[in-house]
């Protein structure tokens, strides 16, 4: 109802009607070209962009920003990313900092602030605000009751300040926005999700075709070789490279890390290794050169453990250097099991590391194991936390019960054997296996 003066209506009362009318259509209006503009877009920035220079009119304010807030999985705390920030073009100030205090305030309270004399207002007691700010008006985005970002207004272009009403409407204009906002983040999500899975993909069909398809066939000999990564790609090394019709040069390593990383890293070291194999060095020349190599072209935390063998089956000799690797089983008879440990440092740590290397003569029926410490490092299923792992005594009693099984068998057995162990527990480490067995 409009007061009536004398039994016609109030001027005053009549114009501050027209004028709350009036601000009602500007306030739906914008309501109806933000849906508009939100709606049609998938693009989080652009979004956001649209959000803060809607705001800005709305209110008639000088800067806007839009903060989206993140629970971080592995720490149980809040992270802070700026995404937007608008200043009108009447502003002379650079853009606004957004103080954590207000963070904090909005996470514990979700609901609007309204602040005209930052400088004096009890709750933000020892805050030292931006000596260009005057007042600042900032509601929460809520999903689901959860603050999952905050929209920020500062300095009303009129003087005394935001109003309630600027308030309401820059609430109605958060609520509006909040969900499509969320949904847009999880879009650009979703997509980055895809674009790694899609590179994990090609990552994992190059690491296959960079290890071995086939077992060479050397007369008298043997030989198998298995790696099974504990992610879809790996870190893991093994390769076959034939020198000449009689020798036969082979590896196995293990670098740093796991994943797409480590398959990169590897990648790196199979062409390092293939190089100077063909070279035709002694293994510990390799090894020295392959260091060197490294050094220069890895970071200072990456490097990798390398067993590297020379096979000569004219003369049945196994020439190796061990770079730092798991020491390697020979079994001869029922003698006792060779460690092949003549060697010297991981490659890739240290510049100018020096290496040694031992040949080793190969009777019919002697064999000749190589692993990754994924097999001897697979844990069992127990409650432990750590649990037990299937160790160097386990692996050695599995190779005297096997020894005399084919290379293939004996790769099937022990994967299955670990595989037993580990139970339910999910693979943590790439295994990767390596036989030759001189043929009785």
């Amino acid at each position: 109802m409009i007061p009536e003066a004398g039994g016609r209506p109030d001027p005053n009362a009549l114009l501050e009607e027209n004028k709350r009318l009036r601000r009602a259509v500007d306030e739906l209006a914008t309501l109806n070209d933000l849906s508009r503009e939100i709606g049609a877009s998938l693009d989080s920035q652009e979004i956001m962009n649209t959000i803060v220079r809607r705001s800005l009119r709305a209110v008639g304010a000088e800067q806007g920003v839009v903060h989206l807030v993140e629970r971080k999985t592995d720490q149980d705390m809040l992270k802070t990313l700026v995404r937007t920030r608008l200043a009108s073009t009447t502003s002379a100030h650079p853009a606004y900092a957004f103080d954590k205090s207000l963070l904090g305030w909005m996470q514990i309270n979700k609901k609007p602030l309204l602040v005209n004399d930052p400088r004096t207002d009890d709750r933000f007691r020892g805050v030292r605000w931006d000596s260009s700010v005057r007042s600042l008006l900032a509601v929460p985005l809520l999903v689901k009751g959860e603050l999952t970002g905050v929209l920020t207004v500062y300095n009303k272009k009129e003087p005394e300040g935001f109003t309630v009403d600027d308030q309401r409407l820059l609430a109605i204009l958060a609520a509006q926005s909040a969900q499509v906002v969320e949904n847009a983040r999880l879009y650009e999500e979703e997509k980055a999700l895809l674009r790694m899975r899609q590179e994990i993909r090609f990552a994992t069909e190059i690491q296959e075709r960079l290890l071995p398809k086939d077992a060479p066939r050397l007369a008298g000999y043997d030989i198998a070789g298995r790696s099974l990564p504990a992610q879809d790609v790996g870190g893991d090394y093994f390769d076959f490279i034939p020198i000449d019709s009689a020798r036969l040069a082979f590896c196995l390593g293990d670098v740093t890390g796991k994943g797409l990383p480590a398959a990169l890293l590897m990648a790196n070291l199979q062409a390092t290794i293939r190089g100077q194999a063909l070279v035709g060095c002694v293994p510990s020349e390799c090894m020295r050169r392959s260091n060197r190599l490294l050094f220069h072209s890895t970071d200072p935390v990456k490097f990798a453990t390398l067993f590297y063998g020379v096979l000569d089956s004219t003369e049945h000799r196994l020439s190796y250097c061990s770079a730092g690797h798991d020491h390697p089983y020979f079994f001869r008879g029922e003698e006792e099991p060779l460690r092949l440990a003549k060697g010297g440092m991981m490659l890739g740590a240290l510049e100018d590391s020096a290496y040694e290397d031992d040949t080793i003569s190969l009777a019919p029926g002697d064999l000749f194991v190589a692993y990754s410490d994924g097999i001897t490092e697979a844990m069992d299923p127990s409650g432990d936390e750590i649990g037990e792992e299937f160790g160097e005594e386990r692996l050695f009693g599995f190779l005297r019960a096997h020894r005399n099984d084919s290379a293939e068998a004996l790769i099937d057995a022990l994967v299955a054997a670990v595989r037993a162990h580990a139970g339910a527990r999910p693979q943590s480490d790439d295994m990767t296996i390596l036989v030759i067995r001189r043929i009785a």
